[in-house]
Protein backbone atom coordinates (compact mmCIF):
# COMPACT_ATOMS: atom_id res chain seq x y z
CA UNK A 1 0.00 0.00 0.00
CA UNK A 2 1.29 3.46 -0.90
CA UNK A 3 2.21 5.63 2.13
CA UNK A 4 -0.36 8.24 1.07
CA UNK A 5 -3.07 5.56 1.06
CA UNK A 6 -1.99 4.67 4.60
CA UNK A 7 -2.22 8.38 5.51
CA UNK A 8 -5.79 8.58 4.20
CA UNK A 9 -6.77 5.42 6.09
CA UNK A 10 -5.32 6.96 9.29
CA UNK A 11 -7.27 10.15 8.61
CA UNK A 12 -10.63 8.43 8.12
CA UNK A 13 -10.09 5.99 10.98
CA UNK A 14 -9.41 8.98 13.25
CA UNK A 15 -12.60 10.57 11.89
CA UNK A 16 -14.55 7.41 12.75
CA UNK A 17 -13.23 7.72 16.33
CA UNK A 18 -13.96 11.49 16.30
CA UNK A 19 -10.28 12.09 17.07
CA UNK A 20 -9.87 15.59 15.66
CA UNK A 21 -6.27 15.91 16.89
CA UNK A 22 -5.24 12.80 14.94
CA UNK A 23 -7.09 14.12 11.90
CA UNK A 24 -5.33 17.50 12.12
CA UNK A 25 -1.96 15.74 12.39
CA UNK A 26 -2.51 14.33 8.88
CA UNK A 27 -2.41 17.83 7.33
CA UNK A 28 0.59 19.81 6.13
CA UNK A 29 1.01 23.17 7.98
CA UNK A 30 0.21 24.99 4.71
CA UNK A 31 -2.82 22.81 3.89
CA UNK A 32 -6.06 24.07 2.41
CA UNK A 33 -9.52 22.51 2.68
CA UNK A 34 -12.59 23.25 0.62
CA UNK A 35 -16.17 21.99 0.60
CA UNK A 36 -19.61 23.44 -0.21
CA UNK A 37 -20.28 24.44 3.42
CA UNK A 38 -16.97 25.91 4.58
CA UNK A 39 -15.47 27.12 1.31
CA UNK A 40 -11.72 27.54 1.78
CA UNK A 41 -10.00 26.92 5.11
CA UNK A 42 -6.26 27.16 5.71
CA UNK A 43 -3.77 25.77 8.20
CA UNK A 44 -5.07 25.45 11.73
CA UNK A 45 -8.61 26.38 10.66
CA UNK A 46 -8.86 22.87 9.18
CA UNK A 47 -8.09 21.11 12.46
CA UNK A 48 -10.45 23.47 14.29
CA UNK A 49 -13.25 22.65 11.83
CA UNK A 50 -12.81 18.91 12.41
CA UNK A 51 -12.64 19.50 16.18
CA UNK A 52 -15.90 21.48 16.04
CA UNK A 53 -17.67 18.93 13.84
CA UNK A 54 -16.52 15.95 15.90
CA UNK A 55 -17.53 17.66 19.15
CA UNK A 56 -21.01 18.53 17.87
CA UNK A 57 -21.77 15.24 16.10
CA UNK A 58 -22.75 13.01 18.99
CA UNK A 59 -24.22 10.32 16.74
CA UNK A 60 -21.79 10.51 13.80
CA UNK A 61 -21.32 7.29 11.89
CA UNK A 62 -18.78 7.36 9.07
CA UNK A 63 -18.03 4.81 6.38
CA UNK A 64 -15.26 5.30 3.83
CA UNK A 65 -13.97 3.39 0.82
CA UNK A 66 -12.34 3.80 -2.55
CA UNK A 67 -9.07 5.12 -1.18
CA UNK A 68 -6.46 5.47 -3.89
CA UNK A 69 -3.29 7.51 -3.74
CA UNK A 70 0.06 7.91 -5.41
CA UNK A 71 2.97 10.32 -4.91
CA UNK A 72 0.99 13.40 -5.94
CA UNK A 73 -2.74 12.87 -5.45
CA UNK A 74 -5.39 10.75 -3.82
CA UNK A 75 -9.11 10.19 -3.57
CA UNK A 76 -11.71 8.63 -1.32
CA UNK A 77 -15.46 8.27 -1.03
CA UNK A 78 -17.12 8.61 2.33
CA UNK A 79 -20.58 8.69 3.81
CA UNK A 80 -21.47 10.56 6.97
CA UNK A 81 -24.64 9.77 8.92
CA UNK A 82 -25.42 12.26 11.70
CA UNK A 83 -27.96 14.58 13.25
CA UNK A 84 -27.47 18.18 12.09
CA UNK A 85 -27.07 20.06 15.37
CA UNK A 86 -28.80 23.27 14.27
CA UNK A 87 -32.08 21.60 13.26
CA UNK A 88 -32.02 18.16 14.87
CA UNK A 89 -32.63 16.60 11.44
CA UNK A 90 -30.89 13.38 10.36
CA UNK A 91 -28.46 13.66 7.42
CA UNK A 92 -26.82 11.07 5.19
CA UNK A 93 -24.15 12.92 3.21
CA UNK A 94 -22.27 11.18 0.37
CA UNK A 95 -18.90 12.84 -0.29
CA UNK A 96 -16.21 12.54 -2.94
CA UNK A 97 -12.81 13.64 -1.62
CA UNK A 98 -9.71 14.63 -3.58
CA UNK A 99 -6.27 15.19 -2.08
CA UNK A 100 -2.77 16.33 -2.93
CA UNK A 101 0.25 15.67 -0.74
CA UNK A 102 3.47 17.29 0.36
CA UNK A 103 6.02 15.94 2.86
CA UNK A 104 3.81 12.87 3.44
CA UNK A 105 0.95 15.06 4.66
CA UNK A 106 -2.30 16.27 3.09
CA UNK A 107 -1.65 19.56 1.30
CA UNK A 108 -5.03 20.08 -0.36
CA UNK A 109 -8.34 18.43 0.53
CA UNK A 110 -11.46 19.09 -1.54
CA UNK A 111 -14.74 17.46 -0.53
CA UNK A 112 -17.58 17.51 -3.04
CA UNK A 113 -21.22 16.70 -2.32
CA UNK A 114 -24.64 17.73 -3.53
CA UNK A 115 -25.44 20.84 -1.53
CA UNK A 116 -29.10 20.62 -2.54
CA UNK A 117 -29.36 17.02 -1.33
CA UNK A 118 -27.62 17.95 1.93
CA UNK A 119 -29.79 21.06 2.46
CA UNK A 120 -33.03 19.10 1.91
CA UNK A 121 -32.02 16.73 4.69
CA UNK A 122 -30.42 19.21 7.09
CA UNK A 123 -32.80 22.14 6.66
CA UNK A 124 -36.06 20.49 5.62
CA UNK A 125 -38.57 22.54 3.58
CA UNK A 126 -36.28 25.57 3.33
CA UNK A 127 -33.51 23.37 1.93
CA UNK A 128 -35.94 21.74 -0.49
CA UNK A 129 -37.12 25.10 -1.83
CA UNK A 130 -33.89 27.11 -1.74
CA UNK A 131 -31.06 24.57 -1.53
CA UNK A 132 -30.19 24.95 -5.19
CA UNK A 133 -29.83 28.74 -4.93
CA UNK A 134 -26.66 30.73 -4.24
CA UNK A 135 -28.65 32.64 -1.59
CA UNK A 136 -28.99 29.65 0.73
CA UNK A 137 -25.50 28.36 -0.02
CA UNK A 138 -24.01 31.77 0.88
CA UNK A 139 -26.07 31.87 4.09
CA UNK A 140 -24.89 28.38 5.13
CA UNK A 141 -21.27 29.29 4.32
CA UNK A 142 -21.47 32.51 6.35
CA UNK A 143 -23.03 30.68 9.31
CA UNK A 144 -20.43 27.90 9.13
CA UNK A 145 -17.61 30.47 9.08
CA UNK A 146 -19.09 32.37 12.05
CA UNK A 147 -19.54 29.16 14.03
CA UNK A 148 -15.94 28.16 13.30
CA UNK A 149 -14.59 31.56 14.35
CA UNK A 150 -16.55 31.40 17.63
CA UNK A 151 -15.36 27.83 18.22
CA UNK A 152 -11.74 28.80 17.55
CA UNK A 153 -11.97 31.79 19.92
CA UNK A 154 -13.34 29.56 22.67
CA UNK A 155 -10.90 26.67 22.10
CA UNK A 156 -7.70 28.49 21.11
Amino acid sequence: MHPHEELLHRFYQAFQRRDAAAMAACYHPEATFEDPAFRVLEGRQIGAMWHMLCARSKDLRLVYNGIRADDQQGQATWDAHYTFSQTGRFVHNHIQARFTFQDNKILTHHDRFSFWRWSRQALGPMGWLLGWTPLLRNKVQATARQNLEKFMAKHS
